[in-house]
Formats: C-alpha cells, sequence, structure tokens
C-alpha cells in the first residue's frame, strides 16, 4: 500500500509508527481478550486465521483471497501458548497505565517498556535473526528480510515482533493481501496491539472500507487514546461514515 495515496492524512506519521512497532518490535494494547488463536508458518506458508479477535472486522474479500495464494495446503497449527505469569501481569499493568497516561511523554514512556517486553522473543537465536532482518529490512533488502523472518518464525511461530515486522514489510511492498494476514495474526495473539490496529484501520480506509476502518480506530484508541494523529484520522472517517453532527 502507497500511504500516499491517501488524501487529507499524513501517511509519514504512520509509517513512523508502523515501522517503530514492527521493525522493532513495539507493542501496544486493545481492551479486547485474544480468542483461542492457531500459530501459522511463517509468510508464503502462512494462511489467515479463520476468525478475527472480538471486535475486530473480518478480512475484506480481496485482500483474503490475495492472502490464500501465499498459503501452503496442508499446514499445521499448534495452540497459542501463554506467557509467564510475570510477563502477563507487567503487561496488564502496562496496558492500564497507558490508557490512563496523562500526557504524550509519559505514553512514550509506557510504550518504550512495552517495546522492551515484546521485542524480546526468549531466544537468543531468534534475537540474532530478528536483528539480522532489521539490518536487511534498513537497506531494503526485503527478500533478505523475509527469509530471516520466516526462520524466525520457524522457531517461535509466536512471536509478536516478527509477525508485526513482517507485516511493515508487506506493507512496504504494497502487497496487502500478505499485510493484513500478518496483522491479523499479531491481533490474534495480542489484540492491545495499537500499532498493528492503526495499520490494519489505514488499509481498510485505502481500500475504501471507512465503516470497517473506523470501527478498528477507535479500537487502537480505546486503549491509546494518545495514538499519535488517529484522532484526526478518526474524524476524517467520521464524517465519511457516520456524517457531521446537527
Amino acid at each position: 500500500m502507497r500511504a500516499s495515496h491517501l488524501t487529507g492524512y499524513r501517511p509519514r506519521a504512520f509509517r513512523r509508527i508502523l515501522l517503530a512497532a514492527a521493525l522493532c518490535g513495539i507493542a501496544a494494547t486493545a481492551h479486547a481478550q485474544p480468542e483461542a488463536a492457531k500459530a501459522q508458518p511463517p509468510r508464503a506458508a502462512q494462511a489467515p486465521s479463520g476468525q478475527p479477535p472480538s471486535g475486530i472486522p473480518a478480512e475484506p474479500d480481496s485482500a483474503r483471497t490475495d492472502s490464500a495464494r501465499t498459503a501452503q495446503p496442508g499446514a499445521q497449527a499448534s495452540a497459542r501458548p501463554r506467557l509467564p505469569k510475570d510477563k502477563r501481569t507487567q503487561l496488564e499493568g502496562l496496558f492500564a497505565a497507558l490508557k490512563v497516561a496523562p500526557d504524550d511523554t509519559s505514553s512514550k514512556v509506557i510504550a518504550d517498556r512495552l517495546e522492551q517486553i515484546f521485542s524480546d522473543s526468549g531466544s537468543p537465536a531468534a534475537d540474532l535473526l530478528m536483528a539480522r532482518a532489521s539490518v536487511a529490512a534498513e537497506a531494503k533488502q526485503y527478500e533478505l528480510a523475509f527469509a530471516l523472518l520466516d526462520q524466525v518464525l520457524t522457531l517461535e511461530p509466536d512471536y509478536v515482533g516478527a509477525l508485526s515486522k513482517r507485516a511493515t514489510l508487506h506493507y512496504l511492498k504494497d502487497e496487502y493481501g500478505a499485510a493484513l494476514a500478518d496483522i491479523r495474526e499479531v491481533l490474534a495473539r495480542e489484540p492491545r496491539h495499537f500499532a498493528m490496529l492503526y495499520g490494519f484501520a489505514l488499509i481498510l480506509k485505502e481500500i475504501g472500507d471507512e465503516k470497517r476502518a473506523l470501527t478498528v480506530l477507535r479500537n487502537a484508541l480505546e486503549v491509546n487514546p494518545r495514538l499519535e494523529d488517529a484522532k484526526e484520522m478518526e474524524q476524517q472517517l467520521s464524517i465519511a461514515v457516520e456524517g457531521r453532527g446537527i
């Protein structure tokens, strides 16, 4: 997707948020709890999950068809493991604090801490591959970056940081269906990932599904009311979908 196709919106701000979230492993927050999710094989072997988490619109038919082309027939999925208790406790506290952060500075501090937690794969080998994938992505060596991310996700199929990074790279290559497939996998594991919710909303807006884009964007704002430029986008979508108030 080319963000420059949008009108009345600042694409560079979105790219900063999405790249910071995916290329650096930042994760943020939303109100819904994850449904039982399936871990999928990486990139070309990955098919979208059957249903999105509660409150997330289904993937548009055109994007679903695009995603399905890259799916590997017969791919087997395993149940998503629960996070360690101490990490879950930290995340819940940070999510609650982010929702009521009194200013932008406080919000950023909380987001930075979330980044630290979600950027830790728990596997030294996966972390090394992720570092190499980041270098390749910054050099715009996308095929190498994809290959490295595929290796990461073979080692750690539920690693949100790798899934969100791959979603961003698909977005940068205008591969909407594949980007949505990975975004949905991230949200199945962490529905409070506000950067991926924001990316989901932006893609929906771009393909003309403004009603569902507004729903997803409001989910993101419910978790992070200080999400950069999201209020402006919400106002635009609200006028388009609901009209101006009297």
